[in-house]
Formats: C-alpha cells, structure tokens, sequence
C-alpha cells in the first residue's frame, strides 16, 4: 500500500502543479516518447544482467507491494520459537532437538509458530547451525558460519536493488537521447510554421523530463525500497544469531534470550518484562 501510495503522491503533485500552471495533458502524451525512453532502458538493463539476476529481481518485485519486513510479533514469535528450542536443549541435552531441526516441517515445536514455519530460510538457518554443533560438539566457529550464511543471503538481496539503481541511473541519459531525437526531427521542418515548430520542441524536451521523472519519481525509490527491505531482512537473522550462539556457549535459555532480544531494533524491541509473559515465565 506504501508503495501505491507514494507512486500517487508523486503523479499527483506533478499533474496538479502542471495544470495549475495552464497545461494540457494531451501535450504530454507521447507514445514514442515512451517506447524510446522505456524500451532503450529495458534493453540495457536485459544486457547488464544474467539469468540469475534477471531471476531475482522478478522474483523480489512483489516485495515492492507486500513487502514481508518483520514486525514485532514477528520478533516476538522467533524469540518464542528459540526459548521452545533452548529449553529443550537446557533440560533434555542438544540430542532431544535432533529429530525437530531435521525435519522442522513435521515438526510441532516449529509449527506452533506458522509465521517463522513458514519462513523456510530462517527454518534453515536456525537448523543447520544447530546440526552443525550436534555433530561436531563445537561452537567455536558457528559464529563465523552464521555470518557466511547471513552475508550470502544479504548479497543476494542487493542483486535486485542494485540491477534496478542501475538502471534508474540510466534513464535521465536515454530521456536525453530522447529529446535529442525530437530536435532532430524538429530541425528537419525548420519552416515549418511557430506553432507547429513550437510543439515539435515541447514533444522532444519531454523526453528529459520522462527520463529525469522515471529515475527519481519511480524507478531509485523502488531501489531503495527494496535495499531497505534487505536491511532489515539482515537485522532480523543478526538477532537469532546472538540468541543461538549464547545458548551454544552453554547460557541459560533467559540468558541466550536476552542476547537475541538486545540486537532486536529498538523499534521492535520488546521489553524484559514483555518477553517474560509472552514465554509465560
């Protein structure tokens, strides 16, 4: 809804300002216009890419409308889930997790909290760490395997912004090449009279304003729509990182815990005393 929301304001505010000012909407309807700007910057952009960054920002766009960013409750069932795990692991010793974190689908301990269940990275990245130190025993280098795995997904996540900024830059350039065209063909009807040269010379000076429009009213804050939405992807995995290499360290499930919840953003942060009655403590 953002995301429409912001696209309205922004044709909202030019198309009033532009009427207000005396202007015809037919002057801005430029067919051509379009097809130079948009399919020239379509081209490069299909040029630039490779099949598996094409993949990824298709695959990323509906982010755009419903981006899935964690909220509170969403903190608040992950740091649920892990104090299930880490109390299984205080009482019952790292083994009891065994058949949970190889199978978390069928597994009631996950499923009691669909909004993380359904979030097969994060379902991953929690069991694969946790696999790990049930076969080697060690938790001194999970903490650098946490943070490959992090900063490959993170990575991922920046293909799309960055393919998509990429081309934002490129729109004011073909915008130009554009309006260098109607100049072209307007010199090419030099007697023609005032008022037809005149139009002539509006049609291809809004070919720099389509460019200019398109990068910065649409396409660079779509960019960094989505770079924000990684950021924040990367906030949330850094939170179960330190819930899960406190408790591996050996600390209390509360303790572990209120690692995670320290490295949650403030905004979402809940209090200690929230925590303790949600977990029912």
């Amino acid at each position: 809804m953002l995301t429409i929301l912001g696209y309205a304001v922004v044709i909202f505010s030019i198309l009033v300002g532009y009427l207000a000012h005396g202007g015809s909407l037919a002057v801005l309807w430029q067919p051509t216009e379009f097809l130079i700007i948009g399919g020239a910057a379509l081209g490069s952009f299909i040029v630039a890419g490779t099949r598996y960054s094409l993949g990824q920002v298709l695959k990323n766009l509906p982010r755009l409308l419903a981006p899935r960013t964690p909220t509170k409750h969403t903190y608040m069932q992950i740091i649920s889930l892990l104090y299930v795990l880490f109390g299984k692991m205080h009482r019952e010793g790292i083994i009891s997790i065994e058949k949970d974190i190889e199978n978390p689908s069928s597994s009631a301990l996950f499923t009691n909290f669909p909004q993380i269940a359904k979030d097969t990275q994060m379902c991953n990245f929690i069991c694969d760490t946790l696999r790990t130190f049930l076969t080697t025993g060690k938790a001194d280098e999970l903490g650098k395997l946490m943070d490959a795995d992090i900063h490959s997904s993170q990575e991922e996540l920046h293909i799309p912004p960055a393919s998509i900024g990429h081309m934002a830059d490129s729109l004011p350039g073909f915008g130009i090449v554009a309006a260098v065209l109607g100049v072209v063909l307007t010199m090419a009807k030099i007697d023609a009279p005032p008022q037809e040269l005149g139009e002539s010379i509006g049609a291809a000076l809004l070919g720099t304003f389509l460019g200019v429009l398109l990068c910065y009213g649409f396409f660079a804050p779509m960019a960094a729509k989505l770079e924000n939405i990684k950021n924040e992807r990367g906030l949330f995995f850094h939170c179960v990182r330190e819930a899960l290499i406190a408790a591996l360290r050996g600390l209390s499930p509360m303790i572990a815990l209120e690692y995670g919840r320290r490295a949650i953003p403030p905004k979402f942060r809940p209090s200690f005393e929230e925590m303790e009655n949600t977990l029912g403590r």
